[in-house]
């Protein structure tokens, strides 16, 4: 358990003396006396504790005294807080027990004047054991035949709940909590002992923080904002006694059921009994006490989901941070242990995400393709040089409800689709496999060749079909790969930046054949792409790659996330940065942990980057003078939306069953893609061949609206023309 540093304070509810004035022989005295004043009954009770060695479980005086350190500094679990990058945006938070730490001075002090009035008058007299209450409820108890009255005094409440947080099993969750004399007994002892250690103060706070109030509402924060949606140092007489009556039976007294004549009760018995302590004057008192109960519930999320039916719609990028968060070895052994201490520890998150890029994204492409579309549509926004991800927009919701959703368009499937509703990491971050890229993939090639040595200006007659030296399984070419251009019009003698900007197959595949398949699968293993298909993983072997002919032309699976980083690497000039959902992790102590620092480093030189960087700015026809990018580019209209120097690659796959687009400027990336997700036969369709251009370049156009124009620094003169030595 993490140790909370305590900081005694003072409230005026009651004298700050010393808890628990006395030795172990004192207390057994005393707890003597009081069998004594209560007759035979209680004597046989409290005999024991002459005649035990010890109270506990565990051994001896000794052991309770080991035994109570533990409990005095028990910290329950905490929620933890997922912000977006400007530290005031809440995206979700995570929580096995929705609770948050607050101090004593931070709570109403009427509510802390409830709290004793409801359970433990005499908190600030006794010393752990409440002798007083202890004749009182057997009296009472003896009196009605039946169990009305407790004598489990705040401290001792403490103590139990400090138990079972402390279990380590079922057994021990229900040793602590098991209505037996043993039990009482040490939980009367450890009482005692834990008075020797803490101030009145600190055990008041601790218990505050550690009652369950109903309605997944563990201590007073979350209790405050669960029933009034506000903070406990707001709660008023009429909350903070409604609240209090709550934690000797939240199911009995829940103020949320239609019927509220128990509650009601319950919270008029706290004003009353606030009055006996004189913490209420009966004015004051008569001027509430006939009030009916307001409420203004608040359901927080959890973990990504909204409880109150509401979406979240940031939910993707919530979900990919919480995988990330499984990855990373500071919390834990295992990706189990990890997310657990995300649920438990009490940390505050302040993420990557940018609201207001990530809004444009959301909007851009909820406006191109509705959310009922089978057909997924989604963007995703990183910066060059951190790998930090701004945005992710996706036709989604964010949603395990999958009641209304469309049918699936399998046709081999009789079940709903993931449309609207899915939880599926679309944009990639989890298990699933991905989706062809098509001609975006002869950037890895491109990058290869210069990295080889090959300059911009290579030249290759490229008609519009060419027989390579890979091995095919198709007869047309006598059993070689031959693949052909997309139409007649891009045949002819083509270099690195024609053959880019008009995305001329056959010069790829010539060039491929040059540079060799297994350079060009290792530069996209350099770049952040892993083999997610037992396929693809065929292909990629080290025995196999260098006859991979058709990789540059995209038949291999990759995400979304992992896609866009790939030019968000190019953007950066080669410097490669792991994909980063955070920018500061706060541990509940308030220290900052170093998780969330950029993981970078420099993949390919500079000039390498720089001159794919040339290349794909012929692709938005913003050829730099001196750049002979042909008669056009693939895509003009990203070129003419964003109006400042951008560059990036179109790509469609085989009978348009894909669409994507990723574009970039010095200072922002952005990847946009279309496919069906549940059946990745089904095509797009060439209707939809330049929604990704144009969200693209709607997103890079208003997200950069207010931002200086940068240029892209061109590449030497060596790698354009001469190559390397």
């Amino acid at each position: 358990m993490r140790n909370r540093p305590r900081q005694p304070q003072m409230t005026g509810l009651g004298p700050r003396a010393k808890a628990g004035a006395g030795n172990t022989a004192d207390g057994v005295y005393a707890l003597l006396r009081t069998s004594l004043l209560c007759g035979l009954a209680i004597a046989a009770l409290l005999f024991p504790l002459v005649a035990m060695a010890g109270l506990s479980a565990k051994a001896g005086f000794d052991s309770i005294d080991v035994l109570s350190e533990e409990v005095a500094e028990t910290d329950p679990p905490l929620t933890s807080y997922v912000y977006a990058s400007d530290g005031e945006t809440l995206i979700s938070l995570f929580y096995d027990e929705f609770r948050r730490h607050v101090s004593l001075d931070e709570v109403a002090p009427v509510m802390q004047q409830a709290m004793i009035s409801a359970e433990d008058t005499r908190f600030y007299q006794h010393n752990g054991v409440d002798y007083r209450g202890i004749m009182r409820a057997f009296v009472a108890n003896q009196s009605s035949g039946g169990i009305q009255q407790g004598a489990s005094t705040i401290t001792m409440q403490y103590v139990r709940g400090a138990l079972k947080l402390n279990s380590e099993s079922i057994e021990d969750v229900v040793a602590a909590t098991e209505d037996t004399t043993t039990r009482k007994l040490r939980e009367a002892r450890l009482a005692m002992a834990v008075e020797e250690q803490l101030t009145k103060d600190e055990i008041l706070e601790r218990y505050l923080n550690q009652a369950y109030f109903g309605h997944n509402a563990y201590g007073i924060f979350a209790a405050s904002q669960v029933y009034f949606s506000k903070h406990p140092s707001e709660l008023d007489v009429e909350e903070a006694a409604l609240l209090a009556g709550l934690v000797q039976a939240p199911s009995a007294y829940d103020p949320v059921t239609s019927d509220q004549s128990s509650a009601l009760a319950r919270r008029n018995w706290v004003i009353g009994r606030m009055v006996d302590q004189d913490y209420l004057s009966r004015g004051d008192a008569s001027e509430v006490i006939g009030n009916p109960i307001e409420l203004d519930i608040y359901n927080p999320p959890n973990s990504c989901i909204g409880i109150d039916g509401v979406a979240i719609d940031s939910g993707f990028f919530c979900d990919f941070f919480r995988r990330w968060w499984r990855e990373q070895d500071a919390f834990g052994e295992t990706p189990a242990e990890r997310e657990e201490e995300l649920r438990r520890g009490g940390y505050t998150i302040i993420t990557s995400l940018d609201p207001e890029v990530h809004e444009i994204a959301q909007e851009t492409v909820n406006d191109a393709k509705d959310t009922d579309d089978p057909l997924a549509h989604g963007a995703v926004v990183m910066e060059p040089g951190t790998g930090r991800i701004l945005g992710l927009g996706l036709n989604r919701v964010y949603s395990y409800d999958q009641s209304d959703n469309g049918p699936h368009s399998n046709p081999a499937f009789d079940r709903v689709g993931n449309y609207p509703n899915t939880v599926n990491p679309v944009l990639g971050g989890g298990p699933t496999g991905g989706y062809q890229a098509g001609s975006t993939f002869k950037v890895f090639t491109m990058l290869a060749a210069l990295d080889d040595g090959y300059p911009l200006d290579t030249d290759i007659n490229s008609p519009n079909r060419v027989a390579t030296s890979f091995i095919s399984a198709t007869t047309a070419c006598g059993g070689r790969w031959c693949p052909k251009n997309g139409s007649a019009s891009m045949a002819g003698n083509r270099d690195m930046w024609s053959g880019f900007g008009m995305s001329v197959n056959t010069y790829f595949a010539q060039l491929i054949d040059r540079v060799g398949a297994d350079k060009a699968v290792e530069m996209a293993e350099r770049m952040g792409l892993q083999w997610r298909s037992e396929g693809d993983a065929y292909y990629a072997s080290e025995e196999r790659r260098s006859g991979w002919g058709p990789f540059t032309l995209g038949v291999s699976d990759v995400q979304p996330i992992e896609m866009t980083n790939v030019f968000n690497t190019l953007a950066a000039e080669g410097n490669y940065c792991e994909p980063m959902p955070a920018l500061r992790v706060i541990d509940p102590d308030g220290q900052e942990l170093d998780v969330a620092e950029p993981r970078c480093h420099q993949e390919i030189t500079k000039d390498v980057a720089r001159a794919a960087t040339d290349a794909g700015r012929c692709v938005t026809e913003q050829a730099r003078k001196g750049a002979d990018c042909g008669p056009w580019g693939t895509s003009r209209i990203v070129g003419e939306m964003v109006d400042r120097p951008v560059a990036g690659k179109s790509g469609t796959t085989d009978d348009d069953r894909t669409s994507w687009f990723l574009g970039y400027t010095p200072q922002m990336t952005v990847g946009a893609f279309m496919a069906d997700p549940d059946y990745i036969f089904n095509a797009v369709g060439s209707s939809n061949s330049s929604v990704s251009k144009e969200t693209v370049g709607t997103i890079l156009s208003e997200a950069l609206e207010d931002e200086p124009v940068e240029d892209f620094t061109p590449p030497s003169e060596q790698i354009q023309f001469d190559g390397k030595d």
